[in-house]
């Protein structure tokens, strides 16, 4: 219940702001691509596993996004979007055979090997990527509608609001589900899933696949706010903050990624602009003032403390409110 309050004024908040102030649009929108692609991230810590390369499938889906739009100038936004995550995917499908093979430090680094070699790559070759100048990506129609710039960074907030509850709810679905589980079994004791007849590489590869998704949406999203793609795209620094923002809000529940994305891009905002100098030590302290106080994150403080302030409800709790009632 109080997730779902959280969510409703927080999506109030973003959509009243960007009345007022449409220069929030932006921010908010930024906020809730890096907050899916954490909740990715997110979703591969539930098998115990980080990965240091993930910003590698945001960047292909935002370069493939950019793409379509120049081969194609007539194709839509929500074209664009599958496309770009459709392109994430299917080399996602591809590294995560691979990948899935190793655990702990070596599954994290393999996927930084292969985020740095496409990050060169996308570096070199100036003639199809623009290298470090990147692609301008033309404003396209959005569900068959042209809209100026200011309608349409208020159909793309509407549209990534509608997103990020959606996925966070199926997200947080899949937690519970019994793949879920067996995700979790990968961290807990994955022998024991080999005895109960479940292939541990197969369910890490469904995560990661989910993982992909989530991350190649948040490229598509990220592009077409911008209308330029760069390969920082798929740099290591912004894998980096993925697993920074999943780390701040915590990976127990889904809305832990766009709580810590929210908060990491006010005081990334707000920092970059009072304090040009010392915002990265600000973020680095934020963090580490977190993890001291809630090392779950900061959804998993707010649920230690609606616990201890929940009374209990067990049925010899009731009977003891009874009799000192009477008494």
């Amino acid at each position: 219940m109080l997730v779902r309050f959280l969510v409703f004024i927080g999506s109030a908040t973003a959509l009243l702001l960007g009345m007022v102030a449409p220069w929030t649009k932006t921010p908010a929108i930024v906020s809730l691509s890096f907050g899916l692609a954490a909740l990715g991230v997110g979703v591969l810590m539930r098998a115990g596993q980080i990965s240091f390369g993930h910003a590698l499938y945001a960047c292909i889906s935002g370069y493939a996004v950019a793409f379509l739009a120049r081969a194609w100038p007539e194709l839509d936004a929500l074209a664009l979007i599958i496309g770009g995550t459709s392109a994430s995917l299917c080399v996602g499908a591809v590294v995560g055979l691979f990948v899935v093979r190793y655990r702990g430090i070596f599954f994290g680094m393999l996927n930084l090997a292969v985020c740095m070699v496409l990050y060169s790559l996308i570096g070199k070759l100036y003639t199809w990527t623009g290298g470090t100048d990147g692609l301008r990506i033309v404003r396209p129609h959005l569900a068959g509608v042209e809209f100026d710039r200011n309608e349409f960074e208020t159909a793309l907030l509407v549209l990534s609001l509608l997103l990020s509850i959606g996925l966070g709810w199926l997200v947080q679905r899949y937690f519970r589900s019994a793949s879920g589980e067996a995700m979790a079994g990968i961290k807990t004791n994955e022998t024991r899933l080999e005895y109960l007849g479940l292939s541990p590489r197969r369910i890490l590869w469904q995560g990661y696949m989910l993982s992909v998704a989530l991350v190649g949406l948040s490229g598509a999203l990220f592009a077409l706010i911008q209308g330029l793609v760069t390969p920082d795209m798929g740099s290591w620094l912004r894998s980096g903050e993925y697993v920074f923002i999943i780390i701040l809000g915590g990976a127990g529940h889904a809305f832990g990624a766009f709580l810590g994305a929210t908060v990491f891009e006010i005081v990334k905002l707000y920092a970059g602009a009072y304090m040009t100098g010392i915002w990265q030590m600000l973020l680095g302290s934020t963090l580490i003032l977190v993890i001291l106080a809630a090392p779950d994150g900061i959804v998993g403080l707010m649920s230690r403390r609606k616990a201890t302030s929940t009374p209990p409800t067990t049925k010899e709790a009731r009977w003891n409110r009874w009799f000192a009632r009477k008494g």
